[in-house]
């Protein structure tokens, strides 16, 4: 094809792993239900984290007390789960799984929100190492 920009590797994906697509989703839903020690253990010894304003690497135990301490100002949280997929380079060398969700909460103090998530989780050895995140609020009116 002759595309309007050029990358690097273009069209250079296929269908991936259920399993990485199952351990994905397990560790998110171990997060909603509050379950963090269950959901690390789906990441690996070291994760890169890429969400607004923040771009660094931690030690799966730096990222347990990450997500401890955000998911207890949470009083309740709820996916709704768009889409996923599973997809490998043709070369065989990278993973990655990709999830759509809206996700809803409550904090602590009673105030709700919502954002609508899109994560990249680059994957290795079944393991999440990298998740980059890209979210936008919910509109409160329709137009």
């Amino acid at each position: 094809m002759n595309y309007p920009y050029t990358i690097d590797h273009p069209d250079n994906w296929e269908i991936g792993s259920t399993d990485n697509t199952m351990a994905a989703l397990t560790a998110l839903k171990a997060y909603e239900n509050g379950n963090v020690a269950e959901c690390v253990k789906y990441f690996g010894d070291s994760v890169r984290l890429q969400f607004d304003g923040l771009d660094t690497k931690v030690s799966n135990d730096s990222l347990k007390s990450m997500f401890t301490k955000s998911r207890a100002a949470l009083k309740n949280m709820e996916v709704k789960m768009d889409d996923w997929e599973s997809v490998i380079s043709k070369d065989k060398n990278t993973e990655y799984v990709s999830l759509w969700y809206k996700e809803l909460w409550e904090d602590t103090k009673g105030k709700k929100d919502s954002l609508v998530q899109m994560d990249d989780l680059q994957m290795k050895n079944g393991k999440i190492v990298s998740i980059d995140q890209k979210s936008r609020k919910l509109a409160s009116k329709k137009m």
